[in-house]
């Protein structure tokens, strides 16, 4: 199945006011993104990939436990990863539903410990990568870290709410300040609804 990079749920100055600029949105949806779709399309061209979903072609080229994985793993699952991600922001101030708040207070003890952990481990995720909240089979909720595009599909983990810590998705706006970053999106930008729907 063809990759298709969609337009954005919001206009590329809606964050804004919430701490993305247009230029960061411009660069990282526009450029980046659409690099992944352009990527992966020529890469699964004439294979047995090409008739696969997106979530086959990722769950089929993970090798675990291999940090340097194929370019179709990595564009594929970049693609995915951004996909969540733009639908993971809103600049609509969102509350957390109820059923999600029980959620996080069981499993963290509070929305503040919460974020405290998910912002460390984004920090704590060196070099490129991602930062994710995660419901694991056994329904308990985690904080992961996965590095470059590896996400939680490959661990048959369903992913609730997840960060970009590559550089270029903060370095426009927050220069080298990755913790800055990371504070600003879980208080600024979350979608609480939409992390709540994937329950």
């Amino acid at each position: 199945m063809a990759f298709e990079l969609k337009d954005l749920p919001y206009s590329h100055d809606a964050l804004e006011s919430n701490g993305m600029s247009k230029e960061t949105l411009e660069f990282h949806h526009d450029l980046h993104h659409k690099a992944y779709v352009d990527n992966g399309n020529k890469l699964i061209a004439g294979t047995e990939f090409e008739s696969m979903t997106l979530e086959e072609i990722i769950v089929k080229s993970f090798v675990k436990g291999e940090v340097a994985q194929s370019g179709i793993f990595n564009n594929a699952s970049q693609h995915w990863n951004h996909l969540q991600f733009w639908e993971m922001m809103s600049p609509e101030k969102h509350n957390i539903p109820s059923e999600l708040s029980s959620e996080i207070n069981e499993n963290f003890g509070s929305l503040d410990k919460f974020k405290e952990e998910f912002c460390a481990a984004g920090v704590g995720q060196f070099g490129s990568g991602w930062v994710w909240l995660v419901k694991n089979q056994d329904s308990s909720l985690s904080i992961t870290k996965t590095e470059n595009g590896v996400n939680p599909l490959c661990y048959n983990q369903t992913a609730l709410l997840g960060c970009d810590v590559w550089e270029h998705s903060y370095y426009i706006d927050f220069r080298n300040k990755r913790p800055v970053y990371l504070s600003n999106f879980i208080e600024n930008l979350v979608n609480w609804e939409n992390v709540a729907s994937r329950l």
